[in-house]
């Protein structure tokens, strides 16, 4: 259990505090949600989670393995819906590795990255199509 608290001082902003660490982010209603967009807003946040476990446990995998991708990216665009209820409707992901597609562990690091907490977390009515970039 890792406790998060949230407070609200107003003007549709909120501050999240991180209990084990006390690290803190704002987060602000976006532009056109009735905010002045000058943070990440909760929606924004998910998408961040999902580019940052991929990433995150690519890490892991490759450092167990002993390959460096260090200059790995992940690029994740937000689309939210047109109807009601206003939600995420796709969330597409690139991620680019310093590697070869060829590398002997490519499938591992894919595999790690598509057995994401978060990816495994996020509505399954939301698509999120993965593409990698080998880049060698």
């Amino acid at each position: 259990m890792i406790p998060i608290s949230v407070s609200y001082p107003g003007d549709l902003r909120c501050l999240a505090t991180h209990g084990p660490s006390e690290a803190n982010l704002t987060t602000d209603a976006p532009v056109d949600n009735h905010g002045k967009g000058e943070s990440f807003s909760p929606t924004d946040l998910v998408a961040t989670a999902l580019a940052t476990c991929m990433a995150t446990v690519i890490g892991i995998k490759a450092r167990q393995k002993g390959i460096a991708v260090e200059g790995m990216t992940v690029k994740i665009e937000k689309h939210m819906s047109e109807d009601a209820p206003r939600r995420i409707v796709r969330l597409p992901v690139r991620i680019s590795l310093p590697l070869s597609e060829s590398h002997p562990d490519a499938a591992s690091l894919k595999a790690a990255a598509l057995g994401c907490p978060v990816y495994h977390s996020v509505h399954p009515g939301i698509d999120k199509p993965v593409t990698f970039l080998w880049e060698s």
